[in-house]
């Protein structure tokens, strides 16, 4: 199955929760052409700059198969757990984690967009579904989504065709880097060829840095 946008979303910063804390978690779906630059897509917002939002952070894309799986394991939830539940900006059908590598880079619209890490939950998911374990449950599901980078603006819309442009890394699975993320365990060679990889976040590779270097130094 080809790979398309099956929706697109932005969100505005608006109180999430019982204690109203400010969140820009919930997405409306835009119909028509939206513009999309290196922060993100026109008219989305992060309430927390500090953990949210950035070069590295700047489309959110979710799997739309995933929520079949997330239905079936949180019926309490079914009638959230629709698109955007997980507060993408992207769902898409015909692709998932298993499917992409990291720093592949897509062709989307008129955009070119870079795959560079994962989805990791904060609180405000909890808040989301009035549920505190849910965090838990998303990380422990691999079901994590990935960010893109923005290599070159454009204009995306809702039935736009994901299509494969580059594969610089087609060795390094976009499901093994998600393990890593959530679990540790990454190879010493696995960790030199994070922190020489331009289409990883750059927290990611200065994360294998620190742990290279940290191991250098206990040998």
């Amino acid at each position: 199955m080809p790979a398309v946008v099956l929706s697109l979303r932005t969100g505005r910063i608006a109180p999430l929760g019982p204690e109203g804390v400010p969140s820009g978690f919930v997405k409306h779906a835009v119909e028509g052409p939206v513009a999309v630059g290196p922060l993100g897509l026109e008219g989305d917002q992060q309430a927390d700059l500090s953990v949210h939002g950035g070069p590295d952070k700047a489309v959110y894309a979710y799997a739309a198969a995933h929520y079949d799986a997330w239905r079936a394991e949180q019926p309490q939830h079914a009638a959230l757990l629709t698109a955007g539940a997980m507060g993408e900006n992207l769902t898409v059908a015909g692709i998932d984690e298993n499917g992409i590598c990291v720093g592949d880079v897509h062709a989307i619209g008129t955009a070119l967009l870079q795959v560079c890490q994962p989805r990791q939950p904060c609180f405000k998911m909890g808040l989301r579904f009035g549920d505190s374990l849910m965090p838990k449950a998303f990380a422990r599901s691999g079901r994590a989504g990935w960010y893109y980078r923005v290599i070159q603006s454009g204009v995306l819309r809702a039935g736009d065709a994901v299509t494969l442009r580059e594969r610089p890394h087609p060795d390094f699975p976009f499901a093994r880097l998600i393990a890593i993320v959530y679990h540790g365990g990454a190879t010493p060679d696995e960790l030199q060829r994070m922190t020489a990889m331009p289409g990883l976040a750059q927290q990611w590779r200065q994360a294998a840095r620190k742990l290279l270097d940290r191991s250098a130094g206990s040998a």
